[in-house]
């Protein structure tokens, strides 16, 4: 039988998700401590093994000295870096350190101290990290296995309990322009809240108009009124574009990463696999996933050249604007970005006037 856990390990690669889940942890924890000292917080940030060993003899000392009048203390290791695939994290002396840390965990006596490591970013092949799936409360916040979902339950969450309406657009939109960061999401929303009121409704137009893009993301308003098919708003949107962007490339990226995409959800509405005005949800895409996934590789990342990793919430948005052209269009596009590719190379000076031409020539006779 498994011997209860001595201390809780919550880790991700996601550093605000894991710390905000880290402090609600220890505020329960330590919700009936009155005496301040008996709360301890240890910051595990290390650039340098040196650091690392203060790091851990410090906590060393937490766990092994009781409180000051009795009762439970409450010790939290927070925000360690050097369980990762760093230069600090792969050197001997760490992983060494990372070995003595594990005997004093094993050593902890729970029924006097309470204990929380969080850990981001993590590096899973490390021995110490395996360890901790087995001894520790242990608990892994894998952003890339949820997609948007959190993301979208945050957003939603946030505006009812403001009393604000937000559509389901806004919501994906809101999340492909801060790049799925959940620090942004929680900061951008709290201003769009302020903005639009209690009672107010936050709808496309208000995120475009107040949230910047973030990242590398698919979130270009070139890209949204490329694949509308409307020439005036995509001439327009390019012009504003290079009037504050003198660098295409980005914007290249976006609308082949798109179209690369929506050429894939023709294919599958073309062979009869998604009816027009179908709403993609996850049980449509993991059916279409399990029949076609040996197609891709095994590869779980994110990525625009495989449909099925992608969320179907965005995939939904994109079928529907898939529908405003013929699979013939698509590939034709992906032909014309690669050959506006060339010619931005060998005229780096003339990319606006690339892009207008492009945008004339594929979409001119809509």
């Amino acid at each position: 039988m498994k011997e209860p856990a001595k201390f809780t390990f919550i880790c991700g690669e996601d550093e605000f998700l894991v710390a905000e889940k880290g402090q609600a942890w220890f505020a329960s924890a330590s919700k009936d401590i009155d005496e301040d000292l008996s709360k301890e917080v240890i910051d595990g940030r290390a650039g340098k093994v040196e650091e690392v060993s203060a790091i851990v003899e410090q906590f060393s000392e937490a766990v092994q000295t009781q409180a000051l009048f009795g009762g439970q203390k409450v010790v939290w290791l927070k925000s360690v870096n050097f369980i990762s695939n760093s230069q600090t994290g792969n050197a001997k002396g760490t992983i060494d350190l990372l070995e003595r840390l594990k005997i004093i965990l094993s050593t902890v006596d729970s029924s006097a101290v309470s204990v929380l490591i969080t850990a981001c970013p993590i590096y899973k092949v490390r021995s110490f990290y395996k360890w901790c799936q087995q001894a520790a409360q242990f608990e892994l916040l894998d952003h890339k296995k949820d997609g948007y979902s959190k993301l979208e339950e945050r957003i939603t969450a946030f505006c009812n309990s403001e009393k604000i309406t937000i559509s389901t657009i806004a919501v994906q939109k809101l999340i492909e322009k801060v790049n799925g960061n959940a620090r942004l999401v929680s900061v951008e929303i709290e201003k769009l809240a302020v903005f639009v009121g209690v009672g107010g409704t936050i709808d496309e137009n208000t995120v475009n108009e107040l949230v910047p893009n973030f990242g590398e993301g698919d979130f270009f308003e070139a890209t949204d009124a490329f694949f509308s098919g409307n020439l005036e708003w995509t001439l327009g949107a390019l012009k504003r574009h290079f009037f504050s962007n003198s660098e295409s490339r980005p914007l290249f990226g976006s609308l082949q990463s798109r179209n690369r995409l929506m050429i894939q959800l023709k294919i599958l509405k073309d062979s009869g696999e998604i009816k027009s005005g179908t709403m993609l949800s996850k049980n449509t895409l993991a059916r279409l996933s399990g029949k076609f996934l040996h197609h891709f590789d095994d590869e779980e990342t994110k990525s625009n050249l495989n449909v099925f990793t992608q969320n179907p919430y965005y995939l939904g948005r994109l079928f529907k604007d898939s529908e405003n052209f013929s699979l013939k269009q698509l590939v034709d596009f992906q032909i014309a970005f690669s050959e506006v590719f060339e010619l931005i190379i060998e005229s780096p000076n003339d990319q606006e006037n690339a892009f207008n031409q492009l945008a004339i020539r594929c979409l001119g006779n809509k």
